[in-house]
């Protein structure tokens, strides 16, 4: 068997929700020592920034809290080759797929990152333990906080949903509620007419005259009925969702909800780092240039730390884009050193050897 088939077994043999952690504690030797990367996040995003990493003959460290964003999802939808696959499985595979190519895994939390002075990083483990890095990819995801409206939560995930790519298929031609926000207005509903002839939205409370003559037009030309009134609660019969209670009582029949989630980047490791922001429908997003890089040198992020409409395929593919600029950059700083040496005429052992035999080939036998 090839080493790639090989890897390919290994990840068809960890679909447990847990994966390849390696199970250290916080004195053991992986928590500990130098790697050329650390990547803070064990999603979609960091886990492609570790594999193409390790594929480059590279030492990574991923350090996971287990908190994915989409744990509450029973399936992820998009993702060519994945489409339908349960979020943790996917996530168990591609551990697999990382620790087959060197990779080191553990579960714990990155409580503070520091600059050393020399343009790599000091790195600090909620376990304890202590790392240096050369390189870092911070891959921590955002949170959703969801509207105040009393069992909404518990929904989430499940019958209540945002994405229509993300969910929409699965809901298609069922009663869709769709609960108004003002960031979002009626953007929701309006997409969610693609995908069932019986949507309403709800204003919640939202002044009726607030909304522009053109988002009415939109609206009727789609079909969307629309609800005044605030909403009170959500009705649930047998664990599914089947309807909208407002605060004067009145039950609307849904079998789902849309809502629009605040979404809050995990930064706060890429803010004590000095990152720079930028501005985005959802607020501020770390600012990242094309391959990922921050404002901070030496320091990438990816996924939805750097913004809010970052679906799981997009998140893999901004973490594999940052592996191969960041090899490309250790390579770089490698031969610079090494050529520095050369220029400087620095001894070494290695070096001597390789002259000598480089004039013992030279003299003809």
């Amino acid at each position: 068997m090839s080493s790639t088939q090989q890897h390919r077994q290994d990840a068809h043999d960890a679909h447990d929700a847990h994966g390849p952690y390696d199970g250290q504690d916080a004195d053991a030797p992986g928590r500990h020592g130098s790697y050329d990367v650390v990547v803070v996040g064990g999603g979609a995003a960091g886990l492609s920034a570790a594999l193409i990493l390790g594929r480059s003959r590279r030492s990574v460290l991923v350090v996971d809290a287990g908190e994915p964003r989409n744990a509450p999802a029973a399936h992820m939808q998009g993702y060519p080759s994945r489409d339908g696959m349960p979020p943790a499985e996917f996530l168990a595979v591609v551990r697999a797929e990382v620790a087959g190519y060197g990779g080191v895994l553990v579960r714990d939390r990155v409580t503070h990152a520091a600059p050393d002075g020399s343009g790599e990083f000091d790195v600090t483990l909620a376990g304890g333990g202590r790392v240096h890095a050369r390189r870092l990819v911070v891959a921590t995801g955002l949170v959703d906080e969801l509207p105040d409206v009393p069992g909404l939560a518990e929904r989430w995930g499940r019958d209540v949903i945002h994405c229509p790519y993300c969910h929409g298929y699965e809901v298609r031609d069922q009663p869709v509620g769709v609960l108004y926000s003002p960031a979002a207005g009626i953007h929701q509903a309006l997409l969610f007419s693609q995908l069932s002839d019986d949507v309403t939205l709800f204003l919640d409370g939202a002044d009726e005259d607030a909304l522009p003559d053109a988002d009415w037009q939109l609206l009727a030309a789609a079909g969307v009925s629309v609800v005044s009134g605030p909403v009170a609660g959500l009705v649930v019969t047998d664990d599914r969702l089947t309807g909208v209670r407002l605060a004067g009582g009145r039950v609307f029949a849904r079998s789902v909800l849309v809502v629009a989630p605040r979404m809050v980047p995990r930064d706060t490791l890429l803010t004590a780092l000095g990152a720079r922001t930028q501005e985005t429908p959802a607020g501020p997003f770390t600012a990242v240039d094309a391959t990922g890089l921050t404002s901070v040198p030496g320091v990438w992020a990816a996924g939805n730390a750097t913004g809010p409409a970052e679906q799981v395929v997009h998140a893999a593919a901004a973490g594999y884009r940052a592996g191969t600029v960041i090899n490309m950059d250790l390579l770089h700083a490698d031969l610079e050193r090494a050529a520095e040496r050369r220029r400087a005429g620095v001894f070494s052992p290695e070096g001597e050897r390789a002259v000598a035999r480089a004039r013992k080939a030279a003299v003809p036998s």
